[in-house]
């Protein structure tokens, strides 16, 4: 059968540790593959592995510095150049390094350059892995999308027993493969996705709006991308934005611009996933100038906003299928099946304020998965990016099944 791999183009990055052995293996698995392999290490790489076998078993050049004798090594290009980069092993050095953005070799500048799906391999002693630290790093760099490789539990370099020991190169490989296996499972097919908050104004510096980010809504665009599709995302007023090239944004900040932007997209789509929190209501009379203070109470009469969902559930064709969002604070399931069922959605993915970790500012998210057909899906705490990739798995077996 053939390898997911064959033709990928692989940028592997070394890192010093004793770990460092196993990307000789790593590099002639990915060979055999079918995959290209271009490697970078760290000069403290250097003192495990010598570049000569790397490029020997890479049949390309080994870089380690920015700069060399002989030439400005690009780590801009290398970063569009790769499918998939991967950091193995990753200090703990790096690791901090990476979550900071701290670019002091070619390594770190080619990981802060890279456009595509970046993994890492941590490869350290027990107690360095336990370390607070650590795991702050670790979060940090998964919340940025990045992919951690699990460690393993054995015998470590120190001695000790326990978890640390990098994945080995077997499990990298296999990993990449099931990763590359769906990868353009939606191409051809265009995905809406409206994400973050409405401002709704009451004069030219006031407004109403809500607490979401659009993290949640921006990393289902992501996702989605990364698996070939063509992204419309709608996105409200937020300091965050998606990065993948296959993502258009189209800003907006009211109800009724995003309302406008989705019945000009929705017609052209397969999918459209409503993460959005759109406000419900607004002012029915916007003041044209700053609002002064005064004694007693201000009274702001309110009218309701256009329902973006029912509107295009009410329009859904065959072939269309649409995803809505519930965030809850008590009946939680009830509430969101009547959402469902109201708003002729195919699912609904239900959260609750509730539940710790979860909702608006968060970097995580817990989440049910409600189908019209197919029950519940009831998940644990999870990234948000992880959620993500989970409700575009829930798609991809309603359209592929």
């Amino acid at each position: 059968m053939a390898s997911n791999l064959k033709g990928k183009k692989i940028l592997l990055g070394i890192c010093g540790s004793i770990a460092a052995y196993k990307t000789a293996f790593l590099t002639r698995l990915l060979i055999k593959e079918g995959a290209e392999v271009r490697v970078i290490m760290t000069k403290a790489a250097v003192s495990f592995i010598t570049p000569l076998t790397l490029s020997t078993l890479s049949k390309n050049p080994v870089l380690i510095d920015i700069s060399s004798e002989e030439a400005w090594n690009n780590h801009v290009e290398l970063g569009l150049w790769a499918d998939v980069f991967v950091i193995a092993p990753a200090t703990a050095t790096t690791l901090s390094k990476m979550a900071s953005g701290l670019a002091d070799n070619m390594l770190l500048a080619s990981y802060l350059s890279a456009k595509c799906p970046v993994f890492f391999a941590p490869a350290m002693d027990l107690d360095m892995w336990k370390h607070p630290s650590s795991i702050n790093n670790i979060k940090t760099l998964r919340s940025y999308g990045n992919k951690l490789i699990p460690v393993n539990h054995g015998e470590l370099a120190s001695g000790l027993i326990g978890d640390g020991r990098m994945a080995e190169p077997e499990q990298i490989v296999e990993l990449l493969n099931k990763t590359f296996e769906n990868k353009g499972q939606f191409v051809g097919k265009t995905v809406l996705v409206t994400a973050g908050p409405t401002y709704e104004s009451i004069d030219p510096v006031r407004f109403i709006g809500n607490r979401s980010t659009g993290k949640m809504g921006i990393a289902i665009a992501e996702a989605f991308a990364e698996r070939g599709a063509e992204v419309k995302l709608i996105l409200g007023p937020s300091s965050l934005e998606a990065k993948n090239k296959l993502v258009e944004t189209i800003n907006v900040t009211s109800a009724q611009e995003m309302f406008d932007k989705a019945m000009e997209f929705f017609p052209k789509c397969e999918v459209a996933i409503l993460a959005a929190a759109v406000a419900d209501y607004r002012p029915l009379n916007i003041s044209d100038e700053k609002i002064k203070k005064k004694a007693g109470n201000l009274k702001i009469e309110l009218e309701r906003t256009k329902d973006i969902a029912a509107t295009l559930g009410n329009m859904k064709k065959a072939g269309q299928l649409t995803v809505g969002f519930a965030l809850e604070t008590n009946n939680e399931e009830e509430n969101a099946k009547r959402k469902l069922e109201k708003k002729n959605f195919d699912f609904i993915v239900l959260n609750s304020l509730n539940d710790k970790g979860a909702g608006f500012k968060h970097d995580t998210n817990k989440v049910s998965i409600i189908s019209r057909h197919a029950g519940t899906q009831k998940l644990k705490l999870k990234l948000k990016t992880e959620v993500a990739i989970d409700i575009v798995n829930t798609v991809a077996a309603q359209i592929f099944k």
